[in-house]
């Protein structure tokens, strides 16, 4: 019953050589919560403020309702990277702020468990899942952003195969303060890493 929270099945399926790439369920929270918990100090200098509850059941509840909504709605879509032997969840990629139309775009957010950071398992993860954006998700254009002191995540996009287009000022509030951030951008059209 409580995997009707999730989007289990209406979502793509991604697999690379080491991972796969799905939509979160209900039965990821202990998993989800234990690399995020044990990566916290490596994560909170990029990411929105952590709440107390941050990691509760109720709280990831919450979060699989919005990535529902998202889904159903045309805005969104969240991946967790899983690792193909171990079953353990590495880190995630949120498709988000879709937008249709003229457009044709959404945008990129992602995060690496702290042990398993710098082994090349996001760069495997964009690279299998920006073709499927393109193909059966219909986008011409994949935006991400980065603060400009992300230097690992700044060669990540470009290693892809993003471009940088500029410098938006206080674009995104991290960790409870307003930043500028690096504006990435990879078009249908471009050329993806292999």
């Amino acid at each position: 019953m409580l995997d009707k929270l999730s989007l289990m099945g209406s979502g793509p399926k991604v697999i690379t050589d080491r991972l796969i790439l799905r939509p979160p369920r209900i039965s990821d929270w202990e998993k989800w919560s234990g690399v995020r918990a044990e990566s916290r100090d490596f994560l909170v200098p990029w990411e929105p403020v952590w709440t107390m509850d941050s990691l509760t059941k109720a709280s990831f509840r919450a979060r699989l309702r919005r990535y529902t909504r998202d889904a159903k709605d045309d805005t969104g879509q969240a991946f967790f990277l899983i690792d193909r032997k171990t079953e353990d969840i590495i880190g995630g990629i949120t498709l988000g702020n879709i937008r249709r139309g003229v457009a044709q775009t959404g945008t990129l957010g992602y995060w690496t468990g702290q042990r398993h950071a710098r082994k090349g398992y996001m760069f495997e993860a964009l690279c299998g899942l920006i073709p499927v954006l393109f193909n059966e998700f219909g986008l011409r254009r994949v935006e991400a952003a980065c603060l400009p002191s992300n230097i690992p995540s700044s060669r990540l996009l470009e290693k892809v195969g993003f471009s940088k287009e500029g410098l938006a000022r206080e674009y995104l509030c991290i960790n409870g303060v307003w930043h500028d951030h690096l504006l990435y951008a990879l078009l249908r059209t471009d050329r993806i890493a292999p």
